[in-house]
């Protein structure tokens, strides 16, 4: 596992133990002088730990009295309390937190010990590819998912995988269905997510496509602009009502995002281009740069709420079926694919910023690598993010309505708005 976090400043010097308290509390103790304190004898710094055992721990009293902890899967036990393994300082900021994993790290050494009973997430775009590993993988530890996708077929294949795999229980995993190409589909999704979920704790706004020829949707959009970006922005503002306190929004973005252009490619009617202006690459682009600024809009939106929203980066060329329309992209895939990240690493990212207890209260952050890191500088733009953000709205309002977007109607859209250069 890599864990950046174990480095000389952490380990303790030597004849000292690491001891916990019943409610999350960790002390020092030194084996020569037998002093306790309350903070690290290196550091200065206090730490505490999950009030609950790891995920698959139990614990019982012997014959003694004393407390023996059991591993269920492996019958292991042991006297040496395993919440220990997840000591984490206590941190005087929100953003205070250290780099513990990295482009090699995997979704289950990030979930190790975590227990995600009782979460509900939703994950468009997996029955397969990253999204189907993300999916996999939150439902290994419990966590209760739907699966939010157009090809139903394959959905519920998905699912049987998952539940043989795994062991996950199949009444955690339910199958609604999800068009992004019609707004129409985006606006009844939520309908159906309410029947089986009254909140979401987890949102992954993970599916997309790449590489087509220029190809227009039922609702006259350019079908990258409107999958990637509009439907998905839709999709997060219709179901904010289920997002609760400490809810996390997860958009999948990319790299690519620093290769966007605006320059006399929108219009004031449309930021979806035209047939005359279409590059498939750059469309691309610009639909990961607009998921960006619309978590940069929603995590100001929803901060006071506390609904944290953060975009990331998943892997660069890691081989999925997102562009199996481009057959060069297929061709280079399939050659670098021993060099890239596998499915597990490249669902890490997503993964570390939908669970990480380090990230409590942390949003409008982009990841990659299982790590924060800046944006281009166009997706730092407050008043292009704006503008984008504006549009976007204008351009669903006009085909489906504004049910469910008036406040943000009201507060976006102004009777002129700018063109953006």
């Amino acid at each position: 596992m890599h864990n950046l976090e174990s480095d000389s400043e952490d380990d303790l010097p030597p004849g000292w133990e690491e001891k916990s308290t019943e409610d999350g509390n960790v002390y020092f103790i030194s084996t020569c002088s037998k002093k306790i304190q309350w903070t690290h004898p290196r550091t200065g710094k206090k730490k505490v730990i999950p009030k609950e055992l790891p995920f698959g721990w139990s614990k019982t009293i012997d014959e003694t009295g004393k407390t023996l902890y059991t591993q269920n899967n492996t019958g292991n036990t042991t006297y040496i309390d395993p919440r220990l393994a997840f000591a984490k300082e206590e941190k005087k900021h929100v953003y205070d937190f250290r780099q513990k994993y990295d482009g090699s790290s995997t979704a289950y050494q990030i979930l190790h010990g975590v227990d995600l009973s009782g979460k509900c997430a939703l994950i468009t775009g997996s029955n397969s590819g990253i999204g189907y590993e993300t999916a996999k993988s939150l439902a290994r530890h419990g966590c209760s998912i739907i699966f939010a996708n157009r090809n139903m077929e394959a959905t519920q294949t998905a699912i049987q995988e998952i539940v043989t795999e795994t062991n996950a229980s199949e009444d955690n995993l339910k199958a609604v269905h999800l068009d992004l190409a019609s707004l129409q589909s985006v606006k009844k999704c939520p309908l159906a997510v309410k029947t089986i979920f009254d909140h979401l704790d987890i949102l992954i706004l993970n599916a997309g496509v790449f590489g087509l020829p220029y190809t227009e949707t039922g609702d006259n959009l350019e079908m990258i602009f409107q999958v990637n970006h509009l439907s998905h922005m839709y999709l997060a503002l219709l179901l904010e009502p289920l997002l609760k306190h400490s809810s996390r929004v997860i958009f999948v973005s990319s790299e690519s995002h620093r290769f966007a252009s605006l320059k006399n490619t929108f219009t004031k009617q449309t930021i979806s281009v035209t047939r005359d202006q279409y590059s498939s690459m750059m469309a691309y682009n610009n639909s990961k740069l607009f998921n960006i600024l619309t978590a940069k809009i929603l995590s100001e939106e929803w901060r006071s709420k506390n609904v944290r929203v953060n975009s990331l980066h998943p892997g660069n060329m890691v081989y999925t079926n997102l562009g199996k329309s481009w057959w060069l992209f297929r061709m280079v895939s399939f050659l670098i694919r021993p060099f890239t990240k596998s499915l597990q690493q490249a669902s890490a990212t997503s993964v570390y910023v939908a669970t990480s207890a380090d990230l409590v209260g942390v949003t409008g952050l982009y990841f990659n690598n299982c790590f924060y890191c800046e944006e281009s500088t166009l997706a730092r733009d407050k008043d292009i993010a704006n503008e984008v953000f504006a549009m976007s709205l204008k351009m669903i309002e006009e085909r489906v309505g504004s049910d469910g977007i008036e406040k943000y109607m009201n507060k976006y859209c102004h009777e002129k708005t700018q063109e953006i250069r």
